[in-house]
């Protein structure tokens, strides 16, 4: 391995992976790498390298490929080593060489490891808490992408953009990106969903929203060994005068298993699904700052209503909503998931899979952060941990060991300083100030409106 390369390396470990210092050993990244035996040039872009410089563009705010060599560049200089050509060709292939399996791999990991390191005590009745939602990111209009991600149907050719479906599975007690799936924006976002059930272990409990309040995913999620609590579908009725009551607005029901087999179902796992299934059934009546009381019904198959109590579920599901849609607003929003650049499919996937583990890089930097603080994770401003991050990323990349821990604690230190603002009485507009450019939107193919401004 050249000695450039080794130099970016250490340089990678002590900045971007440090954080990562326990939860992702180099050696697991190395074992990784020979399981899908993957072979390299000596070069610059050493897959290690690579991976940590995908992750370096991600967080910065500028993710274009000539930062991003730029600042390996700058940091080998500091070393006294004479740095790449500036051209952004090595790096982009490097980048393609890049197995996607190796970075969607790395996310489960590290999502797992920090989830450990939390005290169980911290957990919901006890039981570990998986929450799902889905979103959409677009991508560069190229052909490829088109073909495998197509626009949406009502948007005429060559004037939209292709358009990605994914479906996340977050930890409710650390906010990581536990599992995730992708697919075009025709698939069914509970049929995605039904395949990350697979990923539940015995005992986890699972949340989201009316979706999936539904007779299959019920029994599928039961079918794990986990339970599930779903706001119950707005199509199925619910009379608290029916079933075993358990209490006002809380009881045990029998669901009989729907007449006719989904069209994402095969006949065969139809089938095989049960006859009946005991539910229950509760309402609950939200809080949250802002906003007016809401009273909902939830469909669950925790049917113990002395260990799982109405005020035990009121207080589970009040936190659907920044465990599932604040967290997909930081991906999208904050880490600028929601247009990507990528100009192939397996880039695409490469650069979504990417931002998932950034997203849990600074989770896990707010959990340390946080451990000798009287304040939460979910108190600290994620905006301000990456801006953080990314300010002290040089320092720690290209200093000595002994000011590197100083710059570390002093890094984790402010970060527990910047606390979101409680804002209760807050209600703001939903209008904008600024006005848009006065230019028409585009009804045909760019190159159609050239021809004319040509002839």
């Amino acid at each position: 391995m050249p000695n450039r390369a080794c130099i970016l390396k250490q340089q990678f470990l002590q900045s971007v992976a440090s954080p990562w210092e326990k939860l992702l050993p180099d050696s697991l990244v190395h074992s990784l790498l020979a399981n899908e035996k993957i072979t390299y040039y000596q070069s610059v872009y050493t897959p290690i390298v690579t991976l940590w410089a995908m992750i370096s563009q991600v967080l910065d705010p500028d993710k274009s490929l000539s930062q991003a060599v730029k600042r390996m560049s700058t940091w080998l200089s500091a070393a006294g080593v004479k740095p790449p050509s500036s051209d952004t060709g090595a790096y982009s292939k490097a980048r393609k060489r890049l197995p996607e399996k190796l970075v969607q791999q790395l996310v489960p990991i590290v999502a797992e490891a920090l989830e450990a390191q939390v005290p169980i005590e911290q957990q919901w009745c006890g039981r570990r808490v998986r929450v799902l939602d889905g979103t959409t990111v677009l991508m560069s209009d190229t052909a490829a992408n088109q073909a495998e991600y197509p626009q949406h149907s009502n948007q005429k050719p060559g004037c939209g953009f292709p358009i990605a479906k994914i479906v996340v599975l977050f930890s409710l007690l650390t906010g990581a990106v536990v599992s995730a799936g992708i697919a075009s924006l025709a698939s069914s976002e509970i049929v995605m969903s039904r395949l990350i059930y697979a990923n539940l272990v015995p005992d986890d409990v699972i949340l989201a929203d009316q979706a999936y309040g539904n007779y299959v995913d019920l029994v599928l999620v039961k079918q794990q060994g986990a339970d599930a609590v779903f706001r119950k579908n707005h199509l199925r009725k619910t009379d608290f005068r029916r079933g075993k009551k358990l209490g006002i607005g809380d009881h045990k029901v029998v669901w009989n298993k729907p007449q006719q087999c989904p069209n994402h179902m095969t006949f065969e796992e139809f089938e095989a699904l049960p006859s009946s299934f005991i539910v229950r059934e509760v309402c609950l009546r939200i809080k949250r700052r802002g906003f007016r009381a809401e009273r909902i019904i939830v469909v669950t198959t925790l049917v113990d209503a002395k260990r799982y109590t109405v005020e035990n579920l009121t207080f589970l599901y009040g936190l659907r909503w920044s465990a599932a849609e604040v967290n997909l607003r930081y991906v999208k929003t904050t880490l600028k998931m929601e247009m990507l650049t990528a100009k192939t499919p397996v880039m695409v996937r490469k650069e979504i899979w990417t931002h998932l583990l950034a997203y849990t890089l600074l989770r896990t930097i707010m959990w340390q952060a946080v451990s000798s603080s009287e304040h939460t994770a979910f108190q600290v401003s994620f905006q301000s941990t990456r801006q953080l991050f990314n300010q002290f990323l040089t320092l720690l990349a290209t200093t000595e060991k002994r000011q590197q821990r100083q710059w570390r604690q002093l890094l984790l230190e402010q970060v527990a300083t910047n606390l979101l603002t409680i804002r209760p009485e807050r209600s703001e507009p939903r209008v904008l100030k600024r006005r848009p450019k006065p230019y028409p939107r585009m009804q045909e193919p760019r190159s159609v409106l050239k021809a004319k401004l040509r002839a």
